[in-house]
Order: structure tokens, then sequence, then C-alpha cells
């Protein structure tokens, strides 16, 4: 009885979250495209567009801020998901879907984080990326393949914020919302047929009992 209620708050739990992964990830996706219509992504305009749209564009502050809280919020929210999806793991479809695309939406996330280091163009940024594309380079095979797609060749220039900022806007947006929807999905089935399975257990238990009582009176008979 105790592992089926606590089984039943860590679904609630999962669900939960899930809708609140999808509700960041709309609006970190929202802001950030209020963002580009003022962001320019090239070296030197890119510090001072978004200098430009924190203090001269109306609420331009008020989405920048929305669009970083979401951004780191939606990492920590989705770095919970997978421990309370692990600790309430259930070996049935429903459930390894929900884990895979929760596994790949903290994935992407991640990676957008990664790529939005180098687009505000000030120094901390810049050094960070100099240090992460120093890990990139150090994989081995095609660490020296990677720093090259990443930095457009040689230096960290325009075509480097060029680059990330596609990646960041048009790729890996685009799959966090389809990962997010699908992982909603995913536990609003886990979900359903836990219920479904819960039900079927008390009408057993329910049947199992009405044939007790029955067998109970036609033997005082």
């Amino acid at each position: 009885m105790e592992s089926t209620e606590f089984n039943r708050v860590l679904r609630r739990i999962a669900t939960v979250l899930s809708v609140v992964i999808l509700t960041l990830s709309l609006v970190a996706a929202s802001t950030g495209i209020l963002l580009s219509i003022y962001y320019e992504p090239a070296a030197g305009r890119a510090y001072q567009s978004l200098k430009l749209i924190t203090d001269q564009v109306q609420y331009g502050w008020l989405f920048r801020k929305a669009h970083n809280i979401a951004g780191n919020g939606v990492i920590a929210i989705a770095l919970v998901q997978i421990v309370v999806l692990f600790l309430g793991r259930q070996f049935r479809k429903s459930w390894l879907s929900a884990w895979i695309s929760g596994i790949f939406f903290t994935l992407t996330v991640i990676g957008l984080s990664w790529t939005a280091m180098i687009l505000s163009w000030d120094q901390e940024g810049f050094w960070r990326f100099s240090i992460e594309l120093g890990t990139v380079e150090a994989i081995p095979l095609i660490g020296s393949q990677l720093r090259e797609i990443l930095t457009g060749g040689g230096a960290i220039s325009t075509l480097t914020i060029q680059r990330l900022y596609t990646i960041h806007s048009y790729i890996l947006s685009i799959a966090a919302i389809i990962i997010s929807v699908v992982h909603l999905l995913s536990v609003l089935w886990q979900e359903k047929q836990m219920k479904a399975q819960l039900g079927n257990s008390e009408g057993d238990k329910l049947a199992s009992s009405n044939i007790q009582g029955a067998g109970a009176s036609l033997a005082e008979s």
C-alpha cells in the first residue's frame, strides 16, 4: 500500500514537472524570439545590441531577464525530473518513452546554455568559451574537426557567433520544444496506464472479497 501511494505521489510530481518544463521552454522560446528582433550576432555588435535591449528597448530588460531565468530554471527542473522518473521507474513503454525523452531534453537544454555563453560577447563569456573550446579540441579523433565547425576556422570571431546563434536559435530551441511536448505526452501516457492498472487491481480485490463473502454466506446457510 505504501509503495502504491509512493508511486502515485511520484507520478503526480512527474506530471507537474513536465508541465513546468514545457511552460519554461515556451517562455524561453517566446522571449528569445522577441530578443532576436534587436540582437545582432556579430563580434562587437552583439554586446552593444544586448545593452540596447536592456537600457533602451521598452521592457527589454524584462524579456532578457525572463529568458535567462527560464533557460536556467528549465535545466534545474529537467534534472529533478530525471531523479523523479528514476525513483518511480516502471519498466513499461510509457516509462521508457518518458525516461528517454527526459534525458534527451536535459542534454538539449544544456546544449542551449552552452551555445549561449558566447552570444553576449562579454569578457566572461569569451574566456569561458575559449576554455570550453580547449576541452572540445581534446576529444580524441574528432576534437579538431568539432572546433573548426564551431569557430568557422581560426580564432573566435563573428563567424563563430553566427554559427552558435544558428545552432542555439534554430536547431536546439526547436528540438527542445518538440521533445518537451513528447515528454509531457509520455508522462501523461504513463499516468493513464498506472491508473488503469490500479483500477484493475482494486476491481480484482473487490471481486475477490465478494466471492469470499458469498462463500461465507453459503457456508453459514
